[in-house]
């Protein structure tokens, strides 16, 4: 099972390539814990709060699918390093209107997190894209699976920073810190990039961006099965903090999100061991059996022992990585290469779409329903994603005779 991870590890410049990607998107999954606290310290609301964070992701979404076609048409390097220098100055602004403005300025949050939004280092997105281009075969396979499992642990790991930053030196300089690493970690990356000598797009023409990859075989389907996979997880991580509350136990909510992460974990290292190619459809239904398997041990219908639920988050959060590293895997293989980090933009702009459509759900499930209704939910979407992967297969299958005989002709 270790002999995919030794092919991908003597790839040249690979260990760099993971290492600066997943450094330069560590302040990703700090950033709305820190302008959460910043700006309801400033304001004395979390309703402003959820809006700069809205408004940030937001504009994120939007720019995935331009920054990757970017990418693809010049310089990955320039790219990383004009957008870090960008992002980070939007979140130095953040800081200096906290500080000198008075509260009633809180309006400015919005143009402002909209602009940062959009200068978003495409970091993830070209750490995506790189692996065909320098590796084959089961090699880029094991770097899907590396990469997804890696980032389930950062986005642990991420949050855990932030808020010990926040309790030690408080949200002011935690932001100052999150713009440094917004600066720094892209830059890092864009220097592996070029050491690596893959920073300039494809030497062809660019033809087919745009809306011809959505009129690609399947790939609406497959950005769908983006959206509401990772919308119904969003919904089960807001439903362990709301279960963990109710329960009068708030610390619970962090042990139980790592049991949930070192499921995924396991299961991506796991699975980027196994021979063959990654099933994307199969991966999803346990993805989302897993989900549903929540629903009868959650109150309303049952208040299963902490280390029940802690079980069955174990057991279904093993298949989240794997189905991320195979969703990374397809998209890959279906776009072309002079496409492929815009195609890996709109990817990431459907996840991130998906997550920010949950969160309010999310809270209205709990509100209304209970954590049992919230996993429902979130199985239900996954179940509606397992039937558009269905169909992307069903759609692809059907494409590739007729690419076959192009080829041939």
């Amino acid at each position: 099972m270790l002999q995919p991870y030794r092919v991908l590890i003597r790839v040249p410049h690979a260990p760099a390539l993971m290492s600066f990607a997943l450094l330069g998107r560590l302040h990703t999954p700090a950033v709305p814990l820190v302008v959460t606290f910043l700006v309801a310290d400033w304001t004395g609301s979390y309703a402003i709060s959820g809006l700069a964070v809205a408004a940030t992701t937001l504009a994120h979404a939007v720019a995935g699918p331009l920054r990757g076609r970017a990418a693809d048409r010049g310089s990955a390097p320039v790219l990383l390093l004009v957008t870090g220098a960008a992002y980070a100055l939007g979140s130095l602004a953040l800081v200096g209107l906290v500080v000198a403005a008075d509260p009633s300025w809180w309006w400015v949050l919005v143009p402002l997190g909209l602009i940062t939004g959009l200068c978003t280092p495409p970091v993830a997105q070209l750490g995506r894209a790189v692996w065909p281009r320098i590796a084959r075969g089961r090699a880029v396979e094991a770097a899907y699976a590396v990469e997804a499992t890696l980032q389930e642990l950062l986005f642990v790991l991420a949050p855990l920073l932030a808020a010990s930053a926040i309790a030690l030196f408080g949200p002011v300089v935690a932001m100052l810190g999150c713009a440094v690493f917004s600066a720094a970690g892209p830059a890092a990356f864009a220097w592996a990039l070029h050491r690596a000598d893959v920073g300039a797009g494809p030497e062809r023409p660019v033809v087919g961006t745009g809306s011809g990859l959505l009129r690609a075989g399947g790939f609406p389907a497959l950005l769908g099965f983006a959206a509401l996979l990772v919308g119904g997880l969003t919904v089960v991580d807001l439903l362990i903090v709301g279960w963990a509350r109710d329960r009068g136990a708030p610390a619970l909510a962090g042990l139980l999100a790592a049991v949930w992460a070192m499921g995924s974990l396991v299961g991506g290292l796991l699975a980027g061991g196994l021979p063959g190619r990654p099933r994307l459809l199969r991966r999803a239904v346990l993805a989302a059996l897993g989900v549903c398997a929540l629903v009868p041990v959650l109150p309303p219908v049952a208040d299963a022992p902490v280390s029940l639920a802690g079980a069955v988050l174990f057991a279904g959060g093993a298949a989240i990585a794997p189905t991320l590293a195979a969703a990374n895997g397809r998209v890959a293989e279906l776009a072309p290469e002079h496409a492929r980090s815009e195609a890996f933009g709109w990817f990431a702009a459907a996840t991130t779409l998906g997550s920010g459509l949950a969160a309010p759900v999310a809270g209205a499930l709990l509100d209304t329903s209970g954590p049992a209704g919230a996993a429902a939910v979130a199985a239900g979407a996954l179940l509606i994603g397992v039937g558009l992967v269905a169909h992307h297969n069903a759609r692809s299958s059907r494409s590739a005779p007729a690419a076959d005989q192009t080829a041939v002709t």
